[in-house]
């Protein structure tokens, strides 16, 4: 099969939750109507599950005591926020609506709603599919990834976006790296008043930082083989940039 074809895809809606919920290290927990901040309180399952360590002076203990069978409702809700500084940070957000039980002193969710929402809208993940999804490889180390981008290697940033329709960059102030998976990587292009997202694919999907290395280089090239934008000249002429 020919890359043009089967490496463009981009993750699914139940592996870009799955994404969200491996790499975010606070959370929110609505319950009971009262809601409360955890940070560095929760692991993860392989199967997607949630398991919540909480104080004792926590209202979600006691929501769990006092509710009938024990099983408090409530709604975990996590934030990916970008690693780099852009207009609107949080790129996504993940709730999980369900029952919390409790489970070798920690709290269980199980959960019985799985909603993402992205810029886009937002998509109900089935159950099963949920729990059968597994992170992007990329996900944990994506952070690290964008920062170093941003910070050491703002030229390489400049250079792809020689890959982006001119449209796409006309009254371009900034170009950051907004997000990285295995299967490309998203710039955030920003205007005086907008910006907007531009995903560019690799060649074919990137499972650890060896190869994800391999496919920013294989970008580098096309791009460097690629007509400086209009657009982006005349910026940097205007002073903007």
């Amino acid at each position: 099969m020919g890359d043009s074809q089967t490496w463009t895809a981009a993750p699914s809606a139940a592996e870009r939750a799955r994404s969200v919920l491996a790499a975010a290290w606070s959370c929110a927990v609505t319950a009971q109507g009262a809601r409360e901040e955890f940070v560095g309180a929760h692991t993860v399952t392989e199967d997607g599950g949630v398991l919540l360590d909480v104080p004792e002076e926590s209202m979600l203990l006691a929501a769990a005591i006092c509710a009938p069978r024990g099983e408090p409702s409530a709604v975990l809700e996590f934030a990916d926020v970008a690693p780099v500084p852009v207009r609107n940070r949080i790129r996504t957000r993940l709730w999980l609506a369900g029952w919390f039980v409790p489970a070798d002193g920690k709290l269980a969710c199980q959960a019985t709603r799985v909603v993402l929402r992205e810029p886009s809208g937002a998509v109900v993940v089935g159950l099963g599919e949920f729990a059968a999804a597994v992170p992007d490889p990329l996900a944990t180390a994506e952070a690290r990834l964008l920062t170093h981008l941003a910070d050491c290697h703002a030229d390489a940033v400049e250079r792809l976006t020689r890959l982006v329709d001119s449209d796409s960059l006309h009254g371009a102030v900034r170009v950051q790296p907004l997000a990285v998976d295995r299967h490309g990587l998203t710039l955030r292009i920003e205007r005086a008043r907008a910006h907007g997202d531009v995903r560019l694919a690799f060649h074919r999907p990137a499972d650890d930082i060896a190869q994800l290395t391999e496919r920013m280089h294989v970008l580098l090239t096309q791009a460097s083989a690629a007509a400086c934008p209009r657009a982006l000249q005349r910026q940097r002429t205007d002073g903007d940039g």
